[in-house]
């Protein structure tokens, strides 16, 4: 796997291409030794913080009379589907710790139980003109704010807009600080990366928190969306191989809901208690209230047998599920600088097999992993992959099903 092949869209600045927007006809765990409690969400925490929202991000209220734009993420997508690779959807199987190096104590790379889930971006080569060209494209897409009334577009159009901001400014910044074992811990001028106010949206400073709960979640109740929103943790939502568009992020935000719901980062049973990931938790004052039926309802949707399953066998529900290790393929280090060997036992006139440098012990094996797993689900009749239809009607769904409210 040649770093030449993965990043060939990021020859120069190429994500600095304008995003362009045009006019359309009015018809177009480490959770496993993390004490668990039952969790109790303070119902007025919700009303509480979003009376407490500054008054100029009111600016981005979505109009009830949109006009007819939509805007171009092409660079984009062609960015995601170089630099991240899914790891197939959820088998809901345990995976254990790698083992050290021969003849060491030393364990390199991703270690997480859910290190065969949900995505892995290839960080190890991102160099700096290719996080440079993050922070172009990033600032291209606020320029277009400053022409573009985002609130005046059709409310599928702002919130791909809001996701694909949101993404693209996280992962600008993990770049950028990389290597690092955990996203949360990266500071922006003494500031936590979520915190900090570094992305300007029509002269308003906004952070990563502001995009998600005091934009989106405070206009989209549809709770779905919470999937759309990269935190560059493993535990957390995947990032999508796709740009969200207008047209696509409702379809995109069910593959997203389905792959976490269904994963063991999001649901697992301990005893007659339904664990469930921290997220929920954390957005539980803006969608999930009433926490355990609102929770369990919202899950239900999704859910496909094996946690069906789980939901009807469990009584209470408490959110203790995290994983905060950064979702990348080297686990947020670089690979030593010496080439490990190795041959098959007892056939010690074979030729010597081992893996590159610049890919590393650790990516490779997590590669295999991979590898076999898939082969597994191919063998017990297992989907290795999901479909989605974003411009296709199929009989029985609903009018206008992409819309995201």
């Amino acid at each position: 796997m040649a770093p030449r092949f993965l990043l060939c869209m990021l020859v120069t600045t190429a994500l600095a291409a304008p995003a362009a927007a045009s006019s359309l006809p009015a018809a177009a765990p480490h959770g496993g030794d993390a004490p668990r409690l039952l969790y109790v969400p303070p119902i007025g925490d919700g009303v509480l913080h979003q009376n407490s929202i500054d008054d100029h991000l009111a600016v981005f209220t979505p109009t009830v009379d949109p006009i007819r734009h939509t805007i171009d993420y092409e660079i984009w997508d062609y960015a995601l589907k170089n630099i991240v690779i899914t790891m197939g959807p959820p088998d809901r199987r345990f995976v254990r710790r790698p083992d050290p190096v021969m003849g060491t104590r030393i364990k390199q790379g991703a270690q997480s139980p859910y290190r065969l889930e949900g995505s892995m971006v290839l960080f190890r080569f991102l160099n700096k003109d290719i996080t440079d060209s993050f922070t172009a494209y990033r600032k291209d897409l606020e320029s277009v704010t400053e022409t573009l009334d985002i609130s005046a577009l059709p409310r599928n159009e702002q919130l791909a807009f809001w996701l694909n901001l949101h993404n693209v400014a996280m992962l600008e910044q993990i770049a950028q600080a990389w290597p690092v074992r955990e996203p949360r811990e990266i500071m922006l001028d003494r500031v936590p990366l979520d915190e900090a106010r570094f992305i300007t949206v029509r002269g308003v400073p906004v952070s990563l928190r502001d995009i998600r709960e005091n934009i989106v979640f405070r206009h989209w109740k549809d709770p779905k969306v919470i999937y759309g929103f990269w935190r560059g943790e493993i535990g957390g939502p995947e990032l999508q191989r796709h740009a969200f568009t207008g047209a696509n992020v409702g379809s995109l935000l069910e593959v997203a809901a389905l792959d976490f719901v269904n994963s063991l980062r999001g649901t697992q049973q301990r005893g007659d208690r339904l664990e469930v990931a921290s997220l929920y938790a954390e957005v539980a004052p803006f969608y999930f209230r009433d926490f355990e039926p609102d929770l369990r309802a919202h899950l239900t949707k999704f859910a496909e047998q094996p946690v069906a399953e789980l939901l009807t066998k469990t009584s209470t529900t408490s959110a203790g599920i995290s994983e905060t290790d950064i979702a990348d393929l080297h686990g947020g280090t670089r690979p030593p600088n010496y080439l490990f060997v190795g041959s098959s036992p007892g056939a010690m006139d074979d030729p010597l097999v081992g893996w590159s440098e610049s890919m590393g012990q650790a990516a490779f094996e997590l590669l295999n992993d991979r590898a076999r797993k898939l082969q597994t689900m191919q063998r017990r009749g297992q989907p290795t992959g999901r479909v989605f239809f974003s411009n296709i009607d199929l009989p029985g769904d609903p009018p206008n099903k992409n819309a995201v409210e």
